[in-house]
């Protein structure tokens, strides 16, 4: 039965991947909906090649896109706004949702996408870090499926038995001997240079990743090591456990992409090329496997494969992100709100690159907000962003 496919987040690199991939397999996927937010010519282009039902663009951009696609001859439903996003999410037509929207701003589509019992391959790895509890609730409730494609936390799963990636609360069954999981870091474009080259860097060095072709976010957070430390915060969730039982290597070559180490002495690893489209395509295919298109690795080329502790000092934001997860919700969304708005700072030129941690730090100590309940939702989630977004305006107001 042909699987079909909303793409949110479709003119970002993860989109990129998964179009290649599904453009090589239309026999066993259809390409339903897509969406996009700044790149509306390269979405136009996509849906000339796909030919999806449903398209949703910012608001602002509903009538204007929906006569491009008239004049390109194409009956596309065209909707708009977090609204459209999280109609797609819902449609009844849809069977997989991929969650690739930076930031908070995929938070209620892929929540939505939970609630209706989708079958989610999750990117966004803000929908965890500002709504763990509530997210893996969602999914538990609604019967959804949640698949990771962060290659790391992807690399984890196929590394754990298949009752725990069934059901994350086995992880603490003694049988199956889960004693740590080590989350691989490639250390960023800085991991060879100083903290004072650090402070001297520009836009252009801190997106210039060794391994992997990115967006600038998640480049810049790669950079300062605050992606790996919301990689841990998702960790937590997904695989539920607290953050000491979650370590970060630094493993320059991104070879092993994450590992679970054992009670007997194994560590299990899942290595390959440094290339999105092979979580993806396990992901998209589980528990098959399917052709992902990515280069083999190529074990007789292989020089060597290094591992380094982090500096804490040099890389602040790891260690913020485990103050915040010990804090709890409230204190992960604040930092996640904070560093969205740092990096945007450091992109548009305010602060400087090292700024960044200051600016987390000062926004996770000074920021005074209730603590969450058990019963909280999404409006109470998003009032704790929007809080900490004003306030970390604040604090660059002052330093610029």
């Amino acid at each position: 039965m042909t699987q079909r496919i909303a793409v949110l987040g479709a003119t970002g690199s993860i989109g990129d991947s998964t179009l290649a991939i599904l453009a090589t397999h239309l026999e066993d996927y259809e390409v339903y909906a897509l969406s996009g937010h700044h790149r509306l010519d390269k979405l136009l282009a996509l849906c000339q090649q796909f030919s999806p039902k449903r398209v949703c663009v910012p608001l602002e951009s509903v009538d204007t896109f929906a006569k491009r696609l008239d004049a390109a001859d194409l009956d596309i439903d065209v909707v708009g706004g977090d609204a459209g996003l999280i109609d797609i999410a819902t449609d009844t037509q849809v069977d997989t949702v991929v969650a690739a929207i930076v930031g908070a701003a995929g938070l209620p589509s892929t929540l939505a996408a939970a609630r209706a019992g989708k079958r989610i391959l999750l990117a966004n790895k803000e929908a965890l870090v500002m709504a763990g509890q509530v997210m893996i609730e969602a999914v538990k409730t609604h019967k959804a499926t949640l698949l990771p494609i962060d290659s790391e936390h992807n690399a984890i799963f196929q590394c754990l038995p298949s009752i725990i990636q069934q059901d994350n609360t086995q992880i603490h069954d003694r049988c199956h001997g889960v004693r740590k999981l080590w989350l691989t870091a490639s250390g960023g474009p800085f991991l060879q240079q100083s903290f004072a080259q650090m402070q001297q860097a520009g836009v252009a060095e801190a997106v210039k990743h060794p391994n992997w072709s990115m967006g600038q976010k998640i480049s810049v957070d790669s950079a300062t090591m605050m992606n790996k430390g919301l990689e841990l915060i998702e960790a937590c969730h997904l695989f539920d456990l607290p953050e000491d039982k979650i370590k970060v290597v630094i493993h320059p070559q991104s070879i092993i992409h994450s590992m679970v180490e054992y009670s007997d002495g194994s560590f299990l690893a899942q290595l390959g090329s440094p290339d999105m489209k092979t979580p993806i395509a396990h992901a998209l295919s589980y528990p098959q496997r399917i052709n992902s298109g990515s280069q083999p690795l190529d074990l007789y080329a292989l020089s060597g494969l290094e591992f380094i502790k982090p500096d804490l000092q040099k890389f602040a934001c790891l260690r913020l992100a485990r103050e915040a997860m010990k804090a709890g919700t409230q204190a992960t969304i604040v930092l996640n709100a904070a560093n969205e708005i740092a990096v945007a700072a450091f992109l548009a030129g305010k602060v400087r690159l090292t700024d960044i941690a200051d600016i987390n730090e000062q926004a996770l100590t000074q920021v005074q907000v209730s603590t969450l309940t058990a019963n909280a939702d999404i409006d109470d989630i998003l009032e704790i962003d929007k809080i900490a977004r004003l306030y970390t305006d604040t604090i660059i107001a002052k330093m610029v």
